[in-house]
């Protein structure tokens, strides 16, 4: 599925990790120095890509199991999540990377009067500080974080709270994402949904998972519109 041309949206949200930054690098990082302060092999970052997309405490439990799916020792786990959080509270940022065309892509969505908001699943302590650190804080109006509400995604609940917060209905709004999760969100939600192919969806093309268009970059989408 390539780009299309989409009606124009008021509102825009925006998937962070694996669609606006590239986080794997700090990340991985931390697992590994995780993984070291555990007396264990670290991973090294291709590894640890393989495993991001659902959160910090899914990431961890990976990285304890070696693999997707699964439970790691509950005691192992407990003592291993600490470790992590201090590891990325420091280090949050430091490494991440805007993906190509974030920038120029958000400032012509800006120029052209659209409301802009960060919608993920990343906790709020972490989501602000690398917003922030990489230059595109500024540019949302709303910033709705892993732990801002009850539910996140793929839950709708987290699309359908900030287009209320702007006083928008779901079909004035869209979604950018990477991954299943952001799909199922915008469906469940009633919002459009534009993926970028790059980000972290554990090696599945996400034209699988039926998005209404795919683009190479977030620069592209401000040509998108109708």
């Amino acid at each position: 599925m390539n780009a299309v041309a989409l009606k124009r949206p008021s509102l825009i949200l925006f998937d962070l990790d694996g669609t606006l930054v590239d986080s794997v690098p700090d990340l991985a990082f931390c697992i590994d120095g995780m993984m070291t302060q555990l007396g264990r092999p670290a991973w090294g970052e291709a590894r640890v890509r393989e495993w991001v997309g659902n959160g910090v405490e899914r990431l961890v439990k990976r990285a304890l199991i070696g693999q997707l799916e699964g439970e790691p020792d509950d005691a192992e786990y407990q003592q291993a999540l600490p470790l992590f959080m201090d590891l990325y509270t420091e280090h949050n940022g430091k490494r991440s990377q805007l993906y190509p065309g974030v920038k120029s892509g958000l400032d012509k969505l800006r120029q052209s009067g659209f409301n802009l908001a960060c919608v993920t699943n990343k906790a709020d302590q972490f989501t602000r500080p690398l917003l922030r650190a990489l230059g595109i804080y500024d540019y949302f109006g709303l910033i709705t974080s892993g732990d801002t509400l009850p539910k996140k995604k793929p839950d709708p609940m987290p699309l359908t709270h900030t287009a209320s917060h702007f006083q928008l209905s779901p079909e004035q709004s869209l979604m950018i994402g990477d991954s299943s999760n952001d799909v199922k969100a915008a469906r469940a939600a009633g919002f459009a949904i534009v993926c970028v192919p790059y980000g972290y969806n554990h090696g599945e093309d996400i034209n699988l998972s039926n998005p209404d268009a795919v683009i190479e970059s977030i620069a592209q989408l401000n040509s998108m519109f109708v």
